[in-house]
């Protein structure tokens, strides 16, 4: 079905049956998702809740010669202030002559929104486009307009002839949904709307694409630079041209898009929105497989989308060179991680790639927390063989579940997404970063690059120590003798650790 007709995309709770929360096994979760019963459980207390509005704000920030509006109250344009810096310098490693983050917002007050915030908006554009003379103005929808019901796409129509840039909106109301993932379908929905569909490039004729060897390289924001090096590297080894985006890019690839041969995607979760309409409206294939870290994976990955261009002798023989040479450098490093014990936490397909990787390297993983749960899990919790012992805690924000779960399993090591690491830390457990746009993560480079961080943060682990012995959780003693799924309802009581005793079997009381 093609959203792109209607303004404001669908949310992922009713696209794909997302949800987030849960505690059990990996079978457990597998189970109920087939059954239809995730998206009946729900916290009787939550902490905090991510809010798509700021992922939105993230990813969109990265595209150059923009001006982002945020159109709400001032404090919804706030997540940009720690961000500016850290990404002008990543912009500038693709493009030396960005200009970073240019944002403005509409400050909308009280009398704003009993009036309507239109007028603002419409003095924003008009200064923004005037002011900066970027390729596009991103306009992100905040909850107080959508509340209100300000037309932001009728007066981007009005005003597209008295600007020069591309008015982009882009529906991200926080309101609207739980599952923060969303933030991926509604930035795609205004890229897809007013950056894909209305350029005015035509679409090269099925004979020409069919004879390119262009793929659009489909990144993430927390991917690092080192790791587009990578990733282009060896496709470039295979004969193929990569395009990244759409992270960093300019707006004006985002119109090139459609004569790519194929669509690659390191995250399903990331991408799905976009090269679902890719393939629906313009006929471009996708490959979606495993996010390329660590040696299986990324082998993989290489390996699919060499298939798809009859290249899977050249692929075969590229992945036999790297993995000869990777395999050699691991050794004394997986001496040193053998019988270690390590706890994943992060987005949905993520976890699982890198549980893979630490447990090739010698780790054994004692649990996994993932931000939500959609489809794109169901294959990676059948795959796993300890599915039946794993413990996963779905959901975002809750970091009493994720302490109570750290207090009773003492891991050696957690792997978590930046921002969820500082819990982890006041346990006096060593902590390493998922992903991060500093640092090397994927292929053959990231396997070994990860190797070596992991190995310096074990080999002393004293900082972390002394966090432990002197930071302050805000949690009573009390709290770490319950169930650390115990606020969770309405879900199948075989998955609830409260309950039964399948997760009481796997996690010390």
């Amino acid at each position: 079905m093609d959203f792109t007709k209607e303004k404001i995309p669908p949310v992922r709770e009713d696209r794909l049956g997302a949800c987030n929360a849960f505690g059990g096994t990996c079978h457990a979760l597998s189970r109920q998702a087939k059954t239809g019963c995730l998206n009946n459980i729900r916290r009787s207390f939550t902490q905090t809740q991510g809010c798509q509005l700021n992922l939105s704000l993230i990813i969109l920030s990265t595209i150059r010669d923009t001006v982002i509006i945020v159109h709400g109250p001032i404090g919804c344009g706030g997540g940009n202030i720690p961000m500016a810096n850290g990404i002008k310098t990543f912009q500038k490693l693709r493009d030396p002559a960005a200009k970073g983050v240019v944002w403005l917002n509409t400050n909308l007050d009280e009398t704003d929104l009993i009036k309507g915030g239109e007028e603002k908006l419409e003095e924003a554009i008009l200064h923004a486009d005037r002011e900066f003379r970027p390729s596009a103005i991103i306009v992100i929808n905040s909850c107080a307009p959508g509340i209100i019901g300000d037309d932001i796409d009728g007066l981007a129509e009005k005003l597209k002839d008295r600007v020069t840039a591309e008015i982009v909106p882009v529906h991200c109301e926080g309101f609207k949904t739980k599952i923060m993932a969303t933030a991926y379908d509604s930035l795609y929905h205004g890229i897809l709307r007013n950056l894909i569909d209305r350029a005015d490039n035509p679409v090269p004729a099925g004979e020409a694409k069919g004879n390119s060897r262009k793929v659009n390289l489909l990144n993430l924001s927390s991917m690092s630079r080192i790791d587009e090096i990578e990733l282009e590297r060896l496709l470039g080894v295979l004969g193929l041209e990569a395009r990244i985006l759409p992270c960093y890019a300019h707006p004006d690839d985002f119109g090139d898009i459609r004569d790519a041969a194929l669509n690659v995607s390191v995250c399903a979760t990331h991408d799905d929105y976009l090269t679902g309409h890719l393939r629906e409206k313009y006929g471009i294939p996708v490959v979606t497989s495993d996010i390329p870290v660590g040696i299986a994976a990324t082998g993989k990955w290489l390996m699919n989308i060499a298939r798809f261009f009859g290249l899977e002798k050249e692929a075969g023989q590229l992945i036999e060179s790297e993995t000869g040479k990777l395999e050699k450098a691991l050794e004394p490093y997986r001496k040193l991680f053998k019988g270690k014990r390590a706890y994943v936490a992060g987005g949905e397909i993520r976890i699982f790639a890198t549980a893979e990787l630490l447990a090739d390297l010698g780790f054994e993983i004692v649990g996994l927390h993932g931000f939500h749960y959609d489809r794109f899990m169901d294959d990676l919790l059948e795959s796993r063989p300890d599915k039946e012992k794993m413990i996963i805690n779905i959901g975002s924000g809750q970091p009493f579940e994720q302490s109570n779960i750290l207090e009773k399993l003492k891991p050696d090591l957690f792997v978590g997404h930046l921002g969820i690491n500082g819990w982890a830390g006041k346990h006096g457990i060593p902590v390493f970063a998922i992903f991060g746009p500093g640092a090397s993560y994927m292929g053959y480079k990231g396997a070994f690059e990860i190797s070596r961080r992991l190995a310096r943060i074990l080999r002393n682990p004293m900082f972390s120590r002394n966090i432990g012995e002197n930071a302050r959780l805000p949690y009573a003693r009390q709290w770490y003798e319950k169930s650390a799924f115990a606020y969770l309802e309405d879900g199948d009581p075989t998955s609830q650790p409260s309950k039964g005793a399948e997760y009481g079997q796997q996690l010390p009381a």
